[in-house]
């Protein structure tokens, strides 16, 4: 499908996600998220928010079903993050979604679908292939951009899915939300180093890391307080890690804690994740038990 420009000033949350534009881009055309955003607040939001048309905009019809899109989205500070959903497009038999003043595409917000917190789209159009003379197979994009200032912390956790389409001919205009979930996570990170190496058997060894996930505010990564990780253990000839005791972080997301030396193998932490915050594994690290 061919990305038409529309004429917008989108203000509030929905500039905040949809019309901060990556570096790579600022010189370029609007993309789709841009006409999408303008599309959606128009047909939402007051009137003087923005134009997507000027025609009196009508609705095309369309409904979408059969959306999916991976259970989680993991976004770090830096690193665009792309994630794909597909859903079924329902029309009538006077749209034609391969017309190149046509478009879809899906989306996810927070909050609710007439008034949400924030919204993230893709770059570009859904592809649509026909299926019947009034449905269609679609594919597209989410396209997160974490150090352009998409997302605050506070937005991490459960969102919703949605899909639009519009006519950039005649300004009509078809959205639908609550599709689907997905959670909008905080990349987290997790170490391990357990000492002395070697050690003597019997003796105590240390076992220190760190649990830090993504802040979206400072684009670094900060220590995550107060959760429960769990040390874990493997022989040196087993593939299997058991846990040996869980404990948790402290107010700097700092982990320690001492088990006996009784036999080589590696030390590492796991921690199973929270809504806002994926699971993640340390690299084991090995000890040397003389």
């Amino acid at each position: 499908m061919r990305i038409r420009a529309t004429v917008a000033a989108v203000t509030g949350a929905l500039a905040l996600s949809a019309l901060v534009a990556p570096a790579a881009q600022a010189d370029e055309a609007p993309t789709f998220r841009e006409s999408a955003a303008a599309a959606f607040a128009a047909a939402h939001g007051p009137s003087d928010k923005a134009a997507f048309s000027t025609a009196d905009a009508a609705d095309l019809g369309i409904t979408f079903s059969n959306f999916k899109i991976a259970s989680a989205v993991k976004v770090g500070t830096t690193n665009k993050v792309s994630t794909t959903v597909t859903y079924t497009l329902t029309h009538g038999g006077d749209v034609d979604v391969n017309a190149e003043d046509f478009d879809t595409g899906p989306y996810i917000y927070r909050g609710s679908f007439d008034e949400p917190d924030n919204m993230l789209f893709g770059d570009y159009a859904a592809t649509c292939t026909d299926t019947s003379t009034t449905t269609a197979s679609c594919k597209g994009n989410i396209d997160v951009y974490p150090a352009y200032g998409e997302l605050l912390n506070a937005h991490a956790g459960t969102w919703k899915g949605g899909a639009l389409a519009l006519n950039y001919t005649t300004g009509d205009y078809s959205d639908q939300g609550d599709l689907g979930t997905t959670r909008v996570q905080r990349y987290s990170k997790l170490t391990v180093n357990a000492s002395p190496e070697p050690v003597t058997k019997g003796r105590t060894i240390t076992v220190t890391g760190k649990l830090s996930r993504a802040n979206w505010e400072t684009f670094d990564y900060r220590g995550y307080t107060n959760q429960y990780v769990k040390l874990q253990f493997r022989k040196k000839d087993s593939s299997t890690y058991t846990t040996v005791k869980t404990i948790k972080s402290n107010s700097t997301g700092n982990l320690s804690t001492t088990v006996t030396a009784s036999t080589d193998g590696y030390f590492r932490y796991y921690f199973e994740g929270t809504t806002t915050t994926p699971a993640v594994k340390a690299t084991g690290d090995f000890v040397d038990v003389r």
